[in-house]
């Protein structure tokens, strides 16, 4: 099951790489168009707009199983005592119901964009497809909440310090 999970996480690291290097060539090469041939490419913004929603959503289930997520440690004093322990198992809940809940409105977003056939402004690149992937995200996001955190293998926290 491990290595199932560690393939996954993988994959989603390569198609993090990729959408972010696609995101980075795309914006280059709008910027050369407009500014030295008064040329632009065309539907730019669309294909900008969902690779970030790619880069967001599709990391969203790796921030959260290595539990980057902010925080403040302003009452850490009294919160990382052992008898608060029902503190962070409440907390862990509370963000996995929110995640869930993140999750099960963008499926209702993606059944109202096909019912009403919603599309992005310049390509006509159908909305639905983002949504779900969106969901997915967040979906993934909950359960990786309630798994142990993960540590990446090849990077030594104390050496970074």
């Amino acid at each position: 099951m491990k290595s199932l999970i560690g393939k996954a996480f993988k994959g989603i690291e390569i198609i993090l790489m990729l959408s972010l290097f696609a995101m980075v060539a795309l914006t280059f090469a709008d910027v050369i168009g407009r500014r030295f041939f008064d040329a632009p490419i065309y539907g730019a913004h669309d294909l900008t707009e969902h690779l970030m929603a790619v880069i967001v959503f599709s990391g969203l289930p790796l921030l959260t199983s290595a539990r980057g997520h902010l925080c403040v440690d302003l009452l850490d004093r009294w919160l990382l005592q052992d008898s608060m322990r029902w503190w962070h198992h409440l907390i862990q809940l509370l963000l996995t119901c929110a995640l869930a809940l993140i999750g099960y409105q963008f499926v209702i977003a993606a059944m109202d964009a096909k019912e009403i056939i919603e599309v992005s402004h310049e390509l006509l690149i159908p909305r639905e497809y983002m949504y779900y992937l969106m969901a997915t995200g967040a979906f993934a996001s909950a359960a990786t909440s309630l798994m142990p955190k993960r540590t990446h293998e090849a990077i030594n926290t104390e050496e970074a310090l």
